[in-house]
């Protein structure tokens, strides 16, 4: 047995040992009635699910989102899905690992680099309504838009999520704009820019990330859009111009489906390449997420959001 394995070397049918952070902890019934808590762990490696059963009120209380534990258990594959079973649970005791930060997920490149990244290309907007919403948006919302998710669940949904895939997605539009000049390139940096901004939002923030209220009800399409009003009204900017009507166009549109959210759907190329870089980078750290918890010459979960599709780790890899 290994002493705090990471949640990415876990085998199949291995015994486990370690410290993990509860990011989720949902209490159900078992259909004999029976409590039973229904678990998410992740370190900074990854997440994975398993089920405490016969849960008493004490562990209830005990284990609650947002706490290291240390955990034994057992790792396996339920209909294609990781997860461990067999579990023992425990509070750190004194001088073990406890810190929550020491077990969250973090984006593949240096913060800083990505916060310089974004103020660089915020220059090379050139069109100046489009760059004066932007920089407005962005001095409103430079807190949160740093260290938020993404997502809840599905992709970049680890802390400052939501810049690396806003970073990401600039710079495949950045190399796609070269291949194709007939592309606006001020366009799609500023909808780019914009498109998830209103995540900030829609969610409650990095700590045991839910929806608010508004998230549930409007969504972040709809928010972004009447962020988007105010600075027009703020900075005395006709909202009728062609240039106001194409920029929302590209956000009101990037989610590409009217099923999936959208308004509208895309109608100039530039909102179309968004829709398809947007789907691009979240299908990709959706897969790479999904395949890092599986060893070679195993298939990974569902993917809900791709179709409910499962993913095959080659072993020639």
């Amino acid at each position: 047995m290994r002493m705090s394995m990471k949640i990415n070397q876990m085998k199949k049918d291995e015994y486990f040992e370690g410290f993990y952070l509860i990011k989720r902890a949902e209490v159900r019934k078992t259909r004999a009635g029976k409590d039973y808590i229904a678990f998410t762990f992740q370190d900074d490696s990854g997440e994975i699910s398993g089920n405490l059963w016969d849960a008493q009120p004490y562990n209830v209380e005990e284990f609650t989102a947002g706490k290291v534990v240390h955990m034994k258990g057992r790792r396996e594959v339920y209909n294609n899905t990781p997860q461990v079973n067999q579990i023992t649970l425990r509070l750190p005791l004194f001088g073990e690992p406890n810190d929550p930060a020491d077990f969250k997920g973090k984006p593949p490149v240096n913060l800083s680099e990505v916060r310089e990244y974004l103020e660089q290309m915020i220059f090379k907007i050139e069109e100046a309504t489009w760059q004066r919403v932007v920089r407005a948006l962005y001095r409103k919302h430079n807190k949160e838009f740093f260290s938020f998710p993404a997502a809840k669940t599905n992709h970049h949904a680890f802390e400052s999520g939501l810049a690396y895939h806003t970073a990401t997605m600039i710079r495949l539009a950045d190399s796609i704009g070269d291949i194709y000049p007939e592309l606006n390139k001020s366009l799609l940096f500023a909808g780019i820019m914009l498109h998830d901004l209103a995540k900030v939002i829609e969610l409650t923030g990095p700590e045991n990330t839910e929806y608010t209220v508004r998230g549930n009800l409007i969504g972040h399409i709809a928010l972004i859009d009447e962020e988007i009003t105010k600075v027009l009204v703020e900075l005395n900017i006709d909202d009728t111009r062609e240039d106001v009507v194409v920029l929302r166009h590209v956000i009101l549109s990037h989610h590409g489906q009217l099923e999936y959210g959208s308004p509208v759907r895309p109608r100039i190329m530039e909102a179309e390449v968004i829709h398809m870089i947007d789907n691009l980078d979240a299908s990709m750290m959706m897969m790479t997420t999904a395949l890092n918890l599986v060893g070679p010459g195993e298939m990974t979960n569902r993917l809900f959001a791709m179709d409910n599709r499962s993913f095959y780790k080659p072993k020639c890899d």
